[in-house]
């Protein structure tokens, strides 16, 4: 499957080609990104990482600033 993907922290748009019932989690894996640092939207909606992924969607990806 080819999934459309935005990644913030490089400012770009990319397209994934992903197997089969892929999760976020396979998709966060295959691009080096680790979970706990983002957080990922598909079609516009926010969902967690064991979220399975169709042809197609939209994901954006999100880096998650902390400080203190």
């Amino acid at each position: 499957m080819k999934l459309k993907v935005f990644y913030d922290r490089e400012n770009r748009e990319k397209t994934v080609e992903l197997g089969n019932n892929a999760t976020i989690k396979d998709l966060l894996k295959k691009m080096g990104i680790n979970p706990v640092t983002v957080i990922v939207s598909k079609n516009d909606d926010v969902i967690l990482e064991d979220q399975k992924l169709k042809d197609k969607d939209d994901i954006k990806i999100i880096s998650v600033i902390s400080g203190g």
